[in-house]
């Protein structure tokens, strides 16, 4: 058996086997890219109106807010999502997102986290089975989808490069034949789509494989892995501080000291303990973020905490970027367009990949039927 039929055989089985699974994240994935802007166009308690023409309040002044609406509930942090754009509110043990204009401190409304959005997600992340088993179906399709990716640009290739072969491999014959526009949206736009799907499958291979992120790292010039170190605020300091006042200081601090991007977009977290530290989520830009623990008594940065994005090693770089290259949201819609295409064709390749092999198939009976009754 020729590496060219063994090429050929693990590419239409294993197509077939990954193929329900790759439609699923191809279209979830389409929907995914757009997230952002459909959420925006669609829910009118995401923009808030400066009405009267004033800053920014402190977390503070929204806290006590939605603390007076919601008496007796543990909050838990808040997303600033930037000028003109509502504060987004979470209440400890509450599917809900409290949304407050961030200039007023009214408390615009109240909406579930279980959206249509996340449905969309928990089918791209787990393919809607419980997260254990849905995360290891999810890696593994990836994986095959990634491999007969690679298996499909050698059944391309052609034996030689001449002017009718160029044209075959190039371009979609739209005057031919329903068979054989389906083969050339599968050859022709399979290939067109290669090195984006091939990016896209390895961030996702990052994200479900630790062997694979290791793989990646070593490539990019890691050492070994290091721990992970648990930042902790010191109680023996003894200091005495109102976590109101350290929360606005904090919030401040991480928009006025630690942002190099975006600064107005911040997610605060506050501590539940005294041991524990105050959250500062910053540097949200095309993808990226920068995690930032602060003492809660002296709001100094912690070890465990983020440097800033240019300042990383290589291999740090690249995973702290492997969201943003995944979800194409690096370079806004100049991104954002192609990855929606990609996404789309990956989920027709096993549609119009089934309908080859199944022409195929058809054709071969028809032949043994034949040759059966002659």
């Amino acid at each position: 058996m020729t590496f060219k039929k063994i090429n050929a055989w693990f590419h239409l089985w294993f197509g077939i086997i990954s193929g329900i699974g790759v439609v699923v994240l191809g279209i979830t994935g389409c929907i995914l890219v757009f997230e952002h802007e459909i959420k925006s166009l669609s829910s009118t308690w995401l923009h808030a109106e400066n009405s009267t023409g004033g800053k920014i309040l402190p977390p503070s002044v929204l806290y006590k807010s939605v603390e007076k609406a919601y008496p007796g509930r543990e909050i838990e942090s808040v997303w600033y999502k930037g000028e003109n754009r509502t504060a987004h509110f979470r209440i400890h043990e509450m599917d809900s997102t409290i949304f407050v204009n961030p200039y007023t401190a009214e408390v615009v409304a109240t909406a579930p986290t279980d959206d249509l959005f996340q449905f969309v997600k928990d089918g791209h992340y787990y393919f809607w089975f419980p997260r254990e088993i849905g995360h290891a179906v999810t890696g593994w399709t990836t994986l095959i989808f990634f491999v007969i990716t690679i298996s499909g640009l050698i059944l391309w290739w052609p034996k030689r490069w001449t002017k009718k072969t160029r044209e075959q491999s190039f371009t979609i014959r739209w005057k031919a034949k329903f068979k054989r526009i389906n083969y050339d949206l599968h050859n022709v736009l399979g290939f067109y789509s290669l090195l984006l799907a091939l990016l896209i499958a390895a961030t996702a291979l990052m994200m479900s494989f630790a062997w694979f992120n290791n793989g990646v790292n070593w490539l990019a010039g890691a050492g070994p892995e290091k721990p992970r170190i648990k930042a902790l605020s010191d109680t023996t300091t003894n200091i005495k501080t109102n976590l109101l006042i350290q929360m606005d200081k904090a919030y401040h601090k991480g928009v006025y000291e630690l942002a190099e991007h975006n600064p107005q977009e911040v997610i605060v977290t506050w501590p539940e303990k005294p041991s524990e530290p105050f959250y500062v989520c910053t540097d949200m830009y095309r993808g990226t973020w920068r995690d930032v623990y602060l003492d809660q008594y002296t709001l100094e940065v912690l070890p465990g905490s983020d440097n800033r994005l240019r300042d990383e090693h290589v291999a740090e770089w690249i995973n702290r970027s492997n969201y943003g290259l995944h979800v194409g949201d690096f370079a806004g819609m100049y991104t954002k367009i192609p990855y929606f295409l990609v996404s789309l064709i990956c989920a027709s390749l096993p549609i119009t990949g089934f309908y080859i092999w199944w022409g195929k198939k058809r054709k071969a009976w028809r032949k043994k039927k034949k040759s059966i009754t002659v």
